[in-house]
């Protein structure tokens, strides 16, 4: 009978403690639900899918099109005109326009210029610019920074969705702290009404005076003011944690009373964001997302000075057509063409020349920053490494504060118990242990904001 007692002992403890672990909600998994379903990084992801719009519009620029004119009237029974134009056009890489045409006309008031043979007219040639525009233009600038672009977004997708994780981070951690420090004040509160129903029995027997029911009367209620003001403060930081839940179909949800937060995080946040590889002394930052993303702005200026540069040549179209009846393209003869040439060179080239002095500064000023950002994150990373490093050896010495006022709480109470200290130096032991276990709260949470913090830095969210 006493096997089968404890079994079922043994059996409710296992399906408490899974009930227990099914509550918990660890950090890993908190980020887990952010990275997916928060929709600041959603957004993130649509930088991305905004870019390769933004590179299919650029490529837009080298469609092929159909152009068609066609314009005719009509007065009095007669047909005064009738004109069509069409043309099939193909514009190239190097700014070479291929065209194919086939123009029309009918009537007695045909303008001589626009007289053609009866079957029409059919047109094959090129356009070249031989200046401005052959080595770039308007359309290959667009295209090249569209695909710029692409890589920029990348390494902007990554700053925006690390920010969102840092300040879900954050949130994580003021949450758990507030509610250890609600579980201590709790355990302190249960032992201050124990104490204060002792004294008054003591006093009732005569062994303690009555002014030891104030003094610990007065501990009681100030645990109990503690309690309910770190219950207020784990109120807002579980309605501020909420801000971060969500689920798919932007279903947002609220953190439930009886979650809490992962215990032991400590020993697993530098697993969980990979930081324990991020304290080595030399961490390349030449993969930096914000290294990327200035170096990327870099380029796209480049391409605009590219095009400015480009601008100060003549420019200069050269257009040659050949002409032929539709029924005769087998028999060709090349006299009949139709050729072309359009010539503009502003004098003083004030405008160009402003522009691209304007492009060469923007490069400058782009230039000095992603020197300056290199240099800041360098120093960022190693002033992190070396806080993580002091906090580290901080909590080894808070911890063992801990011990030690522990020991001379306990040491306290039995000297209390049998009569040879007082209430006052009793709760000066306790008060002097709450204040040393809320110092080591307040380190925990620092040693957890300096790894979010260093995470951030290196901005590596996947």
């Amino acid at each position: 009978m006493k096997k089968i007692y404890f079994l079922f002992l043994f059996f409710c403890s296992l399906v408490w403690a899974q009930e227990q672990n099914l509550k918990e909600l660890n950090y890993n998994e908190f980020l887990g639900y952010v990275k997916k379903y928060h929709p600041l990084v959603k957004s993130a992801n649509l930088e991305i899918n905004q870019a390769q719009a933004n590179l299919m519009i650029a490529r837009g620029g080298f469609d092929p099109k159909i152009e068609a004119d066609f314009d005719q009237k009509q007065f009095n029974g007669k047909e005064y005109y009738s004109i069509l134009n069409s043309s099939f056009k193909i514009p190239t890489w190097y700014g070479i326009e291929v065209k194919a045409g086939f123009d029309n006309s009918e009537g007695i008031y045909v303008n001589p210029e626009n007289t053609l043979p009866n079957q029409g007219l059919t047109s094959l040639g090129v356009t070249i610019p031989i200046g401005q525009g052959l080595l770039i233009n308007q359309r290959m600038a667009d295209l090249r920074k569209a695909k710029i672009q692409i890589q920029l977004s990348q390494a902007e997708r990554k700053l925006q969705a690390i920010e969102v994780l840092y300040n879900a981070s954050l949130a994580y951690f003021n949450w758990k702290r507030n509610y250890s420090e609600v579980q201590l004040y709790k355990d302190y509160l249960k032992n201050a009404e124990i104490r204060y129903k002792g004294i008054l029995t003591l006093i009732k027997n005569g062994d303690k005076p009555a002014i030891d029911s104030v003094e610990a009367g007065i501990v009681l209620k100030t645990r109990k003011w503690n309690l309910e003001d770190s219950g207020l403060k784990l109120a807002k930081a579980k309605l501020e944690l909420s801000n971060y839940l969500w689920l798919d179909n932007n279903v947002p949800l609220e953190l439930q009373d009886d979650v809490f937060p992962e215990n032991k995080l400590e020993q697993t946040i530098s697993e969980t964001l990979k930081t324990n590889e991020l304290l080595s002394e030399n961490i390349s930052i030449e993969n930096h997302p914000k290294i990327n993303s200035l170096e990327n702005k870099l380029a796209i200026l480049e391409v605009d000075r590219k095009l400015k540069a480009n601008s100060l040549l003549p420019k200069m179209d050269v257009g040659y057509h050949y002409l032929s009846e539709p029924n005769y393209w087998n028999d060709t003869n090349f006299n009949n063409y139709k050729i072309g040439v359009n010539f503009i060179f502003p004098l003083f080239l004030r405008k160009e020349r402003g522009s691209l002095q304007m492009a060469k500064f923007k490069i400058q000023d782009t230039q000095l920053t992603l020197n300056f950002e290199r240099l800041q994150l360098k120093n960022k990373i190693n002033a992190q490494q070396t806080e993580l490093e002091s906090i580290t050896k901080q909590r080894k010495i808070i911890s063992e504060l801990v011990n030690d006022n522990s020991q001379m709480l306990q040491s306290e109470e039995r000297l209390f118990s049998m009569g040879e200290s007082s209430i006052f130096l009793l709760n000066s032991r306790e008060n002097n242990l709450v204040s040393i276990q809320l110092t080591q709260l307040g380190l925990e949470n620092r040693f957890l904001n300096s790894n979010a913090e260093l995470f951030k830095i290196m901005a590596n969210p996947d």
